[in-house]
């Protein structure tokens, strides 16, 4: 791999997991679920058990209550592996409140993400992304 070839592979990935937050904040299951591989594994950064194959991860987007969020993810990290294998790092700061409401009821959440990538026919997918949250920001 050239060095250019992991500078395109660490943008392409670094867009993956931008547009991750975005898709999810707009709603858009069909997107997100897009992201992953047939067989990708994913944990939401609230915890619980994984949720395992493409068509379970949508299902479990369309299944939650209708809410307005809003991901913010930074300090991406990404390690190319090799041609095809990637993993990544990043923080979450993640506001949201129900479905039609114009201000958070809830504090803020603090976490973020460790990724294992694979690049398909598609482009790069998700393989593995594993949620974790560090804190809860409450604002007086």
């Amino acid at each position: 791999m050239t060095p250019i070839d992991r500078l395109i592979a660490e943008q392409d990935i670094t867009r993956l997991i931008t547009q991750f937050g975005l898709l999810n904040d707009s709603a858009d299951w069909a997107g997100v679920s897009a992201m992953f591989t047939d067989d990708a594994r994913f944990v939401r950064p609230a915890g619980g058990d994984p949720v395992v194959g493409h068509d379970a991860i949508r299902a479990s987007f369309e299944s939650r209550p209708p809410r307005k969020s809003c991901h913010l993810i930074t300090n991406i990290v990404v390690d190319v592996i090799s041609t095809n294998e990637a993993s990544a790092r990043s923080t979450l700061v993640l506001y949201a409140a129900p479905a039609g409401a114009s201000e958070a009821g809830s504090p803020a959440l603090i976490g973020g993400f460790r990724d294992r990538l694979v690049r398909t026919s598609e482009g790069w997918k998700f393989a593995e992304r594993t949620g974790f949250l560090d804190l809860k920001v409450s604002f007086a």
